[in-house]
């Protein structure tokens, strides 16, 4: 028989992640990110731009999450990121660049709280925030396209680190 999401025995649990949403302002998108933080007990999200559609096509995919699961809109991500490194994250980017490290070879130490950064829908981190960031991981892919749907990329990198933390 299948389980329901009131039928399941599935322990609750919050990791210390942060997920810092660097201009993603797909309202499904945003819809969907609210849902997998609430399935992999993301503590907040954190969206950063000036224009982050929390109405009605946001919630038809985060199926009331939203109203579970932390979040805060802070455009200025420079200020994010300042605040979250003083308070003793650990700051990743998810990006594939000339010198990130495929995330499953790399260990995430539960000492720190994890701030995980995610980029824009069409040009991923800006190059300030890889910066800024103490590791820049990615995703082995093995087709021909180099990206993919940042909440698909941001289930995966979830999937990784709480497997990882828990």
């Amino acid at each position: 028989m299948q389980l329901t999401h009131y039928t399941t025995n599935f322990n609750k649990k919050t990791f210390p992640i942060t997920l810092v949403c660097e201009n993603v302002t797909n309202a499904p998108n945003i819809g969907s990110l609210f849902r997998i933080a609430d399935a992999f007990g993301v503590e907040k999200i954190i969206f950063c731009s000036h224009d982050i559609p929390l109405g009605r096509k946001m919630t038809k995919t985060s199926r009331a999450t939203e109203k579970v699961v932390n979040y805060e809109v802070i455009e200025d991500i420079a200020a994010v990121l300042s605040s979250l490194k003083a308070s003793n994250n650990q700051c990743f980017a998810l990006e594939i660049t000339e010198n990130s490290t495929p995330i499953h070879t790399f260990n995430f130490s539960a000492d720190k709280p994890i701030a995980l950064i995610i980029g824009d829908e069409n040009f991923g981190v800006s190059e300030a925030v890889l910066k800024a960031c103490d590791n820049v991981i990615h995703i082995n892919m093995f087709g021909q396209n180099s990206s993919m749907n940042v909440v698909q990329a941001t289930n995966i990198a979830l999937y990784e680190i709480t497997k990882q933390l828990y």
